[in-house]
């Protein structure tokens, strides 16, 4: 059942039309929130758009490109109101020896991944804190919970996450911001399964480590970020959640 005070709420969801960011949306569409995708394919964009109905709007961008995000947000705010949620899911991943990465390639990595993310939150809580409420949730992942080979740039830009989920929390939650976190363990998407189908000594040791011994679902994400999004976690901040089937733990 939806919540009557989830109705007239606005939610952005970057990287929402595929793989974790498209559960996300999906769940919040169903909970009555009315949901803007950003992402840079316009085709995936609006099949996502249109198969959800009139909850789910999009805008096509590129958040590499940092300069034009207060004028995104703008437009945002001048379309629905407000913005009471904004879903930081955006990502691109690079696996490569660490003796082979380029200044370039960390860069990269780092813009679209962590850089993007502190500009996209930035402009949104400018007009949360007109209102005094809002929530903001950040997607990490298991390569900052942990050391994990080939994925130098990514681990780096993670971590950063979790470390700018906290100093944002202590900052901006007396001012009625509530800024926490979602880990995902291995989740089975399809980008998922071509990564650890063609590496089954990669397969094998995430499995062996789970204690639950299952991929995760996209789902599993999505109410989780749906709990850090509504008043059930009105007393909820500065929080990093690993899902993931205990793989964090697991010996």
């Amino acid at each position: 059942m939806m919540s009557i005070n989830e109705a007239s709420k606005i939610a952005i969801v970057t990287g929402g039309a595929s793989g974790l960011g498209l559960a996300i949306t999906k769940k919040l569409v169903q909970s009555n929130i009315k949901t803007i995708i950003i992402g840079r394919n316009e085709n995936n964009l609006k099949e996502v758009a249109e198969s959800l109905g009139e909850l789910c709007t999009y805008k096509v961008y590129n958040l590499q490109d940092l300069k034009g995000i207060p004028q995104l947000i703008q437009e945002i705010v001048d379309e629905h109101g407000k913005i009471d949620i904004l879903v930081n899911n955006a990502g691109i991943n690079q696996k490569k020896h660490f003796m082979e990465v380029t200044d370039e390639d960390f860069q990269n990595i780092i813009q679209t991944n962590t850089t993007a993310v502190f500009a996209m939150s930035r402009e949104v809580t400018r007009f949360m804190l007109e209102k005094g409420s809002g929530s903001i949730i950040n997607i990490s992942s298991m390569a900052a919970r942990y050391g994990i080979p080939y994925v130098i740039s990514y681990t780096a830009a993670k971590s950063a996450i979790e470390g700018m989920t906290k100093a944002m929390a202590v900052e901006l939650s007396p001012k009625g911001i509530r800024v926490n976190c979602v880990a995902p363990g291995f989740i089975a998407t399809n980008m998922s399964a071509k990564a650890l189908d063609s590496d089954p000594e990669r397969k094998n040791k995430v499995m062996s480590r789970t204690p639950m011994g299952k991929l995760g679902e996209p789902a599993d994400i999505a109410e989780a970020v749906y709990y850090f999004a509504t008043d059930a976690a009105k007393y909820v901040t500065g929080v990093v959640l690993p899902v993931d089937g205990g793989n964090s733990i697991g010996f």
